[in-house]
């Protein structure tokens, strides 16, 4: 007779500490009303914006994709989507923040007749007569992370043209630049360059620090670096890297850690972790239901939120998938 207690005891020996809680899970929410990659959200308030991006259509890119000009607001409250104002013309990896009960999207790429990637400097908010502009960005800066720091956004890492050249996306090299956005004075302004030159990267803000995770470096594949910058000092730190190097992943903070999830590391992958700034330690969370990169992400109310992507590498396979980590 196999003894109940026995089995459970030694369940819990070989239990990994971090999975022992067996809390975190992945649920599903309704789908965005188009599919999407190469997108990014923004958390504004209790709901949260993604704009612009990629989707399947004649012609276009690799893959059969072609960017876009289009808005979603989504309410997690409801789980529902509606659409919000156009973008002045279609782009893909816009980077987005809020600030001041306010969204603002920047830089990414337009697409030429030839299907080149041409950086912008665009910086736009988003008001009652839909997405207008800001003084644009001094530096083109694209593919990059943006995170809000009391009143400026921060941008740090990712692409941007390597010499005169801006057409193609070989003329795009990885840069550690940081640029700051006022969005009271509306001025721009630069700090501390990241350690590490990087693009595709995620990143979040925890008691006032912003956390910049992974990415990748042209011809040199994934990192795993996590880099922590502190406004106080204008300095960043370089803290224990993430347990897998993984590049168009996506991440955001909950109850004081740094979730990060999906990405490609060949392939797309699954993987979810969690980090505690107190430990310096990661931690194992259950794998997405859904494994993409280049996807959105946004926290609201203590979850997450994993929005559209691409299921498979570069440019196929293009989801509208919304999955709310709960953790």
């Amino acid at each position: 007779m196999i003894d109940r207690r026995a089995v459970l005891s030694a369940a819990s020996v070989f239990a990994a500490p971090g999975l022992a809680r067996a809390v975190a899970r992945w649920e599903p929410c309704v789908a965005v009303p188009w599919t999407v990659q190469e997108v990014y959200g923004a958390a504004l308030g209790d709901r949260i914006v993604i704009a612009g991006g990629m989707s399947p259509g004649a012609g276009g890119l690799g893959g059969g994709i072609n960017p876009q000009d289009r808005t979603g607001i989504y309410d997690p409250t409801t789980d529902r989507w509606t659409e919000g104002p156009k973008l002045p013309f279609a782009r893909h990896h816009p980077v987005l923040a809020a600030a001041r009960g306010r969204a603002y999207a920047f830089g990414g790429y337009r697409v030429t007749d030839a299907g080149g990637w041409v950086a912008i400097p665009d910086a736009l908010v988003l008001g009652e007569d839909g997405w207008t502009a800001v003084a644009r960005m001094p530096k083109l800066q694209c593919e990059t992370v943006a995170v809000t720091l009391g009143d400026r956004v921060h941008i740090a890492s990712g692409r941007a043209p390597k010499g005169e050249a801006n057409r193609n996306w070989n003329d795009q090299g990885d840069i550690a630049l940081h640029q700051v956005f006022d969005v009271r004075s509306g001025r721009w302004s630069t700090a501390a360059p990241c350690p590490e030159a990087r693009n595709s990267a995620t990143g979040a803000v925890i008691d006032g620090l912003f956390y910049l995770a992974g990415g990748r470096r042209v011809g040199e594949g994934n990192s795993a670096r996590l880099d922590r910058y502190d406004p106080k000092t204008d300095r960043w730190e370089t803290l224990r890297p993430m347990p897998r190097a993984s590049g168009g992943l996506a991440g955001a903070a909950a109850g004081g850690r740094l979730y990060v999830f999906g990405g490609e590391n060949p392939g797309v992958i699954p993987e979810t972790w969690s980090y505690d700034p107190k430990t310096d330690q990661w931690r194992q969370e259950p794998g997405m239901r859904t494994p993409r990169h280049g996807l959105a992400a946004a926290a609201v109310r203590g979850r997450i939120y994993a929005i559209g992507g691409g299921a498979k590498a570069s440019g196929g396979q293009v989801t509208a998938i919304v999955e709310a980590l709960v953790p």
